[in-house]
């Protein structure tokens, strides 16, 4: 999928369109946390559909809960997906930033294959 160092620098509508799939990996992995935090509010403290979206979202977004909570479950469900959701940050920075990465590495290798082949 990535192209070695020995290989010319992705075109810029090809690397826009990698960078793309790889925001659309990370969109659904947000979409997926967040509907394990919405069915985790719903079914263990019992909380409406909106407010379980609301308290899901709060936590993956690295606010915090909104609703008190009264269930020991509900309680370690909440710990548990915080730091889950911690996680899914960095997975999903990981996953944007590596194409961004791998082509500013790229082009730094290429300048150094210049400077070695004019020297």
């Amino acid at each position: 999928m990535y192209e070695h160092h020995s290989q010319p620098l992705l075109p810029l509508r090809k690397f826009v369109y990698r960078l793309l799939l790889h925001i659309l990996v990370a969109l659904a992995a947000i979409v997926c946390a967040l509907g394990i935090g919405i069915l985790g509010y719903h079914c263990l403290e019992g909380l409406p559909w909106l407010d379980s979206f609301l308290n899901a979202s709060m936590i993956l977004g690295g606010m915090g809960p909104v609703n008190e909570l009264h269930w020991p479950a509900a309680k370690l469900f909440a710990g548990f997906y915080a730091l889950f959701s911690g996680l899914i940050f960095i997975g999903v920075a990981g996953v944007i930033m590596f194409p961004i990465a791998h082509r500013f590495l790229h082009v730094l290798h290429l300048d150094d294959d210049k400077k070695q082949h004019s020297a």
